[in-house]
């Protein structure tokens, strides 16, 4: 072995093996008021990671008491995120990471990669779309095909009308679509670009149309972990973007928000709201990731302050009047969950889940001991979160530590199933009431 490559591996080990631990329990990170400790100061960041292994054969995760799962779909290649088709039909963006040649440099960066890679996040990306349907209503996708193909690290979809949009990690793009075709060969054109570039260090980029159509609303997050690269590479990043479908023209909607994914309008207030993934580094209490209405002009801290006024000193310079006017935001969901996924559950099928935020937590590397890894339910009442968050799908790590599974994007589909896209796995859950 080179010696270059095994100083990185032994620094690997090394940094495996350092950091501190959390000294709160985990509940005190969730809720609407969590709470905010001192910062943990380490040579080394904490890393605690699931090395992916994928599913032995004949195990499933764990659903909760009143409810079963099983594969809707088996044998894809890295499904990260899933859009419901009004048909019912059922699409899987298979995607990861594009080449990112200035991200991760140095040693730490190169250490990370190796971190990332064990977690199953190394793969190249397919890049396609695959169409999956269940005709018969078995609960088991019978039908799966290649929808769309020769993408950039696709992620977010949305139909209005009679075209399909994808998010790109660099452009949103459009295709014709005509409800149950199970294949598209058109050349997709461009609707508006993305921040992306040779960094692009958070990549995925979802969407959300508007109520009527007009807009798309983008989620872009942050270019680094706390601008160590400088501001001037995060324009119209850590944000929300607004684009207009007509002119193409886009507009910063909300900003501060590190890496926000899942986006979907509250069905009781017709507000939008997020699930955002919080700083690194700062040890296994801080920061809670979270869930957050999202206000048109709004600033919620990234990077210069977190939940709220609380500074991070690692920051410099600061900018004080942003950090006066930062949005706490409405509920944690815990410190490094990794949320993902965001689905308001509207389904006939599970009614003590109606009006409710379903969650998919991808999972911690930077927290001892681990968290997320899982699917959770946070119910809702006028409009606001209401009550803890309940586990809906778990049991994605084994016990010796490894990662069968990670969960990333929900959906509910046309029956009311829940819908969970398992990207280690490399399989689709459908969770349903137990018969």
């Amino acid at each position: 072995m080179p010696k270059s490559h095994l100083t990185v591996c032994l620094l690997a080990l090394t940094l495996a093996a350092c950091g501190e631990a959390a000294k709160l329990p985990f509940s005190a990170g969730v809720g609407s008021d969590p709470q905010i400790p001192k910062p943990a100061k380490t040579a080394f960041p904490t890393v605690k990671i699931a090395p992916a292994i994928g599913w032995p054969a004949g195990t499933t995760p764990k659903p909760a008491a009143g409810l079963t799962v099983k594969a809707f779909a088996t044998g894809l290649d890295h499904p990260r995120w899933l859009h419901v088709l009004p048909n019912g039909d059922v699409l899987v963006a298979e995607s990861n990471a594009p080449p990112k040649p200035e991200d991760g440099k140095g040693i730490k960066g190169t250490i990370m990669k190796v971190v990332m890679g064990k977690a199953g996040a190394g793969v190249p990306s397919a890049n396609r779309i695959t169409l999956l349907r269940d005709a018969d209503g078995d609960g088991v996708a019978e039908t799966k095909t290649t929808f769309l193909s020769g993408l950039n690290s696709p992620f977010g979809m949305q139909v209005i009308g009679d075209a399909l949009y994808i998010a790109n990690t660099d452009a949103i793009v459009k295709v014709p679509y005509t409800a149950g075709v199970t294949t598209i060969t058109a050349t997709p054109q461009k609707v508006a670009d993305l921040p992306a570039g040779p960094i692009n260090h958070h990549w995925t980029k979802n969407i959300l149309a508007s109520r009527d159509g007009k807009k798309l609303y983008a989620t872009v997050g942050s270019n680094s972990n706390v601008a160590e690269s400088g501001m001037a590479v995060e324009a119209n990043r850590a944000a929300v973007l607004e684009i207009d479908l007509v002119t193409g023209a886009t507009r910063l909607f909300a900003s501060g928000l590190r890496n926000p994914n899942g986006l979907a309008w509250e069905p009781h207030s017709g507000a939008l709201w997020t699930v955002v993934n919080e700083r690194d580094e700062l040890g296994s209490d801080l920061v809670p990731d979270y869930l957050t209405s999202v206000k048109d002009g709004g600033f919620y801290g990234w990077p210069y302050s977190y939940y709220g006024q609380h500074i991070d000193t690692r920051v410099e310079p600061q900018n004080p009047d942003l950090v006066a006017r930062a949005i706490v935001p409405d509920y944690a969901l815990g410190t490094h969950v990794a949320p993902l996924g965001l689905a308001f559950y509207t389904g006939p099928l599970i009614p003590q889940y109606a009006g409710g935020a379903l969650i998919g937590s991808h999972g911690s590397w930077n927290r001892n001991p681990r968290s997320g890894y899982d699917v959770v339910f946070v119910p809702f009442g006028g409009g606001r979160p209401a009550g803890p968050p309940q586990t809906v799908l778990d049991g994605f790590v084994s016990a010796d530590g490894k990662a069968m599974g990670r969960p990333v994007g929900v959906e509910v589909d046309k029956t009311g199933a829940i819908l969970v896209a398992d990207d280690v796995g490399n399989v689709i859950w459908r969770v349903t009431p137990a018969s």
